[in-house]
């Protein structure tokens, strides 16, 4: 006998579809309602009690208000009516405000405490210091997996299979999230956003149909800071593409950058990034490490020459990684990248995508990364995230240190900003965090983090006391003999008369310890 305790399940769960209306009420004896199915136009007729049907009335007229009244707010499941994989327009995050500035006090994990997008920090706009960009791979695709388990996450709006229709409905979580998380720009692998398919033909045709519709959600306000091809994750990838030894797959590789490269152009896209995952060698026994760089830099020249023929007018950007998965890659770090560009005469047409958790990965800091690209006129964008030190792979962590955070923003304000780069989060949520709204709890997180950066960075410059101890401890050089030095103009014989004259030279303390008393005093 079925439980009919009014307290047991809500008044509104009819059991019927959305998609029924009541026609009309037939008289009180009868205890009828006929009601009509839109797309069928066939009667169904309940027996009912006079007060079931007025609480059926008043639960349709709710549900019609949700249909035609408003956008449906009810979650992204695929087990529910209204979760057609096609056809839904509703929320994904249905739970989730638009994030908005409480300020340092506030304990709203939905809420930006330090990043306030309109403050005017050094006399630019905080969204313009940063350009922030949700990483499409990691926010969308990751799936909580590591090279010990399987994946953890299991979102509401994922069927399983990798279609172009369930693409699509990825791009449109990907736009409500930019929407509510209050950001102007996103970045993507081409296969990270459309399947590939059975030939190279169908592949491109997958993607044409995926970007016209990001497009289309795009609108006019946001767009890429950047695309790329995946050259790593296919096995036609296993040596690389511009550096693999097999010919068909260095011609594949182009095809897919040259249509990566058009795609990014066309959604308005202010750089394209190469990332050489591949791009190196397991051993030198076999391998010709000389033709294979040559390889690489008539790869690059090849995508410099189409930029120019499509009028991209973005920046190329070269991400360096020195290891995992490849064991030795050729962009090594920024130092490496630099060089190969310099011998191979393209200095002048890309900038470096420096990712802080690649610069732990090469025995460097994050920051000394930064400063090398910058000093080298190379820094471009910033891949917003961190390592573990305890762990020995790329965990593409959100960068949560205020201390890196203040340093990483130190270059930055140094080098003037990014634009037409920015900060992306090429970071993930941890493997244990499967919750939907850890999403924006972890960008929320990173943004405040490099917002408090920024401040830092400013309290820093404006008391000037740790510039100040740098001056003074070059002092020495600002001197007419020092000028002759910086200016190339003291030879040899001119340093080793001044040496005899001079006699024993007494060399000051470096203060480190005040650095680092003046640099912790602004956290």
């Amino acid at each position: 006998m079925a439980n009919r305790n009014p307290v047991s399940r809500s008044p509104c769960r009819t059991g019927l579809s959305p998609k029924y209306w009541i026609l009309m009420v037939i008289s009180e004896e009868e205890k009828e309602v006929r009601l009509l199915h839109d797309s069928t136009a066939s009667m169904r007729t309940m027996k009912m009690k006079p007060v079931e049907i007025l609480l059926l009335v008043l639960c349709l007229n709710i549900v019609a208000f949700g249909v035609n009244g408003g956008p449906p707010t009810c979650p992204a499941n695929l087990e529910s009516d209204c979760g057609d994989s096609d056809e839904w327009k509703g929320e994904f995050f249905p739970g989730i405000p638009k994030i908005k500035y409480e300020g340092p006090s506030s304990k709203n994990p939905l809420a930006f405490k330090w990043y306030n997008a309109e403050e005017v920090i050094l006399g630019k706009k905080m969204k313009d210091w940063f350009r922030f960009s949700v990483a499409f791979w990691h926010t969308f695709r990751g799936t909580g997996a590591d090279p010990f388990g399987a994946p953890t996450k299991n979102w509401p709006w994922e069927d399983g299979t990798n279609s172009v229709a369930m693409a699509k409905r990825r791009m449109r979580a990907n736009f409500e999230f930019i929407d509510k998380l209050g950001v102007d720009w996103w970045c993507f692998h081409d296969r990270d956003i459309a399947p590939d398919g059975q030939t190279l033909e169908e592949t491109n045709a997958n993607l044409d149909e995926v970007v016209e519709f990001a497009k289309e959600l795009q609108g006019s306000k946001i767009r890429p800071l950047w695309g790329t091809a995946q050259l790593f994750l296919h096995p036609r990838y296993m040596h690389g593409g511009a550096t693999s030894s097999e010919l068909g797959v260095y011609a594949y590789a182009a095809a897919q950058v040259k249509k990566a490269m058009e795609v990014t152009h066309y959604l308005g896209g202010e750089n394209y990034v190469f990332w050489g995952g591949r791009e190196g060698y397991q051993s030198l026994l076999n391998t010709d490490m000389g033709r294979e760089l040559d390889h690489m830099a008539r790869f690059l020249e090849a995508a410099v020459a189409y930029k120019k023929k499509i009028g991209f007018k973005g920046t190329l950007l070269i991400e360096p990684k020195p290891q995992e998965p490849t064991k030795h890659q050729y962009d090594w770090d920024a130092a490496t990248t630099a060089n190969f560009l310099r011998k191979y005469g393209l200095i002048g047409e890309f900038k470096l995508n420096i990712e802080c958790n690649h610069a732990t990965l090469a025995g460097h800091s994050c920051h000394h990364e930064l400063e090398t690209a910058r000093l080298n006129d190379l820094l471009g964008n910033i891949d917003a995230n961190t390592g573990d030190p305890q762990i020995g792979w790329d965990t593409d962590q959100f960068l949560t240190d205020i201390a890196e955070a203040t340093m990483v923003m130190q270059s930055v304000v140094k080098n003037g900003g990014l634009a037409p780069g920015g900060f992306n989060f090429d970071a993930k949520l941890r493997r244990e965090s499967t919750d939907v709204e850890d999403l924006f709890i972890a960008h929320i997180s990173g943004m405040d983090t490099l917002a408090r950066g920024l401040c830092n960075a400013a309290k820093i410059i404006e008391d000037g006391s740790l510039a100040e101890l740098v001056r003074k401890r070059y002092a020495s050089f600002d001197t007419e003999l020092g000028a002759l030095i910086e200016t190339g103009k003291a030879d040899f014989e001119l340093l080793e008369k001044k040496a005899l004259q001079w006699g024993e030279p007494k060399v000051p303390s470096a203060k480190q310890e005040l650095a680092e008393m003046i640099f912790q005093s602004a956290l």
